[in-house]
């Protein structure tokens, strides 16, 4: 009876842990978390330009839901990508390392070094992800 039972058990916490992990990931919006993380406070949580810095900003911050329509009914996937990681100059961004993102990501690389002592890991497609994941929610906030 006990040999039947324990796999009984371990099967149930499998299930549940699978469907919890499940609705975490449904739930998980890497892209979203970056937006928030890193723009909203300029840009507002809707992307609209409404952030709660706006009124000690210098010139006011670009509503992100239009991107495509100011581009022609396309997002622009490659020169959103270049003003995120600083290779575009912004004037309201001050200098080429954007002071949000580029330092930002450069502390989060000496960082990730210290816990990747002995595995080997690609810090720069770490960051290339995270863009492209708020890229990606960027281009899904984009007004129809």
């Amino acid at each position: 009876m006990k040999t039947k039972s324990i796999p009984i058990l371990v099967a149930a916490a499998l299930a549940l842990g699978v469907s919890g992990m499940a609705v975490s990931a449904d739930k998980f919006d890497l892209g979203k978390q970056e937006y928030m993380d890193k723009c909203a406070v300029c840009h507002g949580q809707s992307g609209k330009g409404d952030g709660g810095v706006t009124g000690i900003l210098k010139h006011a911050p670009t509503d992100l839901t239009v991107l495509s329509k100011n581009n022609g009914g396309v997002f622009p996937v490659d020169r959103i990508y270049q003003v995120i990681d600083g290779r575009v100059f912004i004037m309201s961004h001050g200098d080429r390392d954007m002071p949000i993102w580029g330092k930002a990501y450069q502390v989060e690389k000496v960082r990730a070094a210290e816990h990747y002592v002995d595995v080997p890991y690609n810090m720069e497609m770490y960051v290339r992800s995270r863009i492209l994941a708020l890229i990606d929610y960027l281009n899904r906030i984009q007004r129809k």
